[in-house]
């Protein structure tokens, strides 16, 4: 089966903008869609509380014809038109659609951050990580919610294997961005964040894109938004992930990053894996 996931930074941007920026969207879009994936995820849709509007579903229609929809928004008490996530699978499925609430600090758990598929033999889920915020104000929550989400994960792992995607907001290890030296106490490149990822994968999980290519360097899925540059000079994070149970680690066929031309920001992450 073929995955492929996604920080969209806004799909309402993507699906009725004008601008430059929402073409190049557009045209990953159809990127996305030529590869033929059984699943989509995508986070930081940044909807409204009631989610896709009719116009949206028609844009949607048009885009992925024949997949069904869910969605997750941002609510009360938390920022409206924030976070949320959405996937996209084929119709042929039938999945188990559930939104769970894992106990993090308030308001994470109201702000659309996972959805979970359940399949017959396994769980896809996907996740849109809360970010430690400028002056790392918010990574004391981080680090409850980190904690918070791998005991989910380790409650799903317990029933089936998991596949697990989104925007983690950590680079890993310091192969995993392109000046590690500069960014020690960046968010998302903290010893903490950094620290609770190691303990994601020793809770019996893998990152695939790192399983399949070890020491790979270069290899990024997001790039400064506001820097020019950043993607010129390949000056970008690996903060986008697929991870699977361990069990499924020897099933792994592809973990790439799927190229999004000119537009910075994050790029899609596809998965392909024999099940």
């Amino acid at each position: 089966m073929k995955f492929i996931s996604w920080n969209i930074d806004s799909i309402n941007a993507a699906l009725t903008g004008t601008s430059t920026r929402a073409g190049e969207t557009r045209d990953v879009l159809h990127k996305i869609y030529d590869l033929k994936p059984d699943v989509v995820a995508i986070q930081e849709t940044k909807l409204s509380k009631t989610g896709p509007t009719k116009k949206h579903y028609q844009a949607l229609d048009q885009l992925f014809p024949g997949y069904q929809v869910a969605w997750r928004s941002s609510v009360e008490p938390a920022r409206k038109g924030y976070a949320g996530t959405m996937y996209l699978y084929r119709g042929e499925y039938h999945p188990t659609v559930t939104y769970p609430a894992i106990g993090a600090p308030e308001p994470m758990d109201e702000e659309g951050r996972i959805i979970t598929l359940e399949f017959p033999d396994f769980f896809v889920t996907e996740v849109y990580t809360p970010n430690s915020g400028n002056g790392l104000k918010r990574l004391a929550d981080r680090q409850l919610w980190d904690d918070q989400y791998r005991a989910y994960l380790q409650k799903l792992d317990q029933e089936k294997p998991v596949i697990a995607s989104g925007d983690f907001n950590v680079a890993h290890e310091e192969i995993d961005l392109a000046h590690p030296a500069n960014n020690h106490h960046s968010a998302g490149f903290t010893d903490e964040e950094r620290q609770h990822f190691t303990k994601l994968l020793d809770a019996g999980f893998t990152d695939s894109f790192r399983y399949l290519h070890p020491r790979e360097t270069g290899a990024y899925s997001w790039w400064a938004q506001r820097v020019i540059t950043s993607k010129q000079n390949n000056s970008g994070w690996r903060i986008d992930y697929w991870l699977v149970s361990d069990r499924l680690a020897t099933k792994l066929q592809a973990s790439t990053m799927i190229d999004s031309g000119k537009r910075r920001d994050h790029t899609p992450i596809m998965l392909d894996i024999d099940l």
